[in-house]
């Protein structure tokens, strides 16, 4: 019986084309899927980035700030029983606080501008492949 239905099989004609038509259609598919995994894989790696450069830039600064707060308690204890020193003490501490923290912020804003550059050279790279892609199709 499994010899009558391939039989029957083989007699069915074929139509012209159907391999390179469905091969074709086959690879086109499989280059969709791969645009697809490479879109959803993209901005995920960008954000754990991003994260990754904020925990390490908050740890820096706190790190920097734990070692210069410990060198100044270490140099000068008991500014507190004169009221004008302990001002003194008070802005000084405040200014250079805020120098830091404007050091600090100017280092954020280079690394967002670097950040914006290679994102945008990534999107424009990936925007030739497409158009590449686009093309040989």
């Amino acid at each position: 019986m499994d010899e009558l239905d391939y039989k029957a099989l083989e007699q069915i004609p074929i139509p012209e084309g159907l391999e390179e038509r469905l091969s074709a259609k086959i690879d086109e598919w499989e280059q969709e899927e791969l645009k697809a995994q490479r879109r959803r894989s993209l901005p995920r790696t960008l954000r754990y980035i991003a994260a990754a450069a904020c925990v390490a830039l908050v740890i820096g600064v706190g790190f920097h700030l734990l070692g210069i707060e410990n060198n100044e308690m270490m140099a000068e204890q008991d500014t507190y029983q004169d009221p004008v020193k302990a001002q003194q003490e008070a802005e000084r501490a405040l200014i250079l606080l805020a120098v830091n923290l404007n050091k600090g912020m100017g280092h954020l804003e280079k690394a967002k501008v670097l950040s914006d550059k290679a994102e945008k050279n990534m999107y424009e790279q990936l925007n030739v492949l497409n158009s590449y892609e686009t093309d040989n199709h």
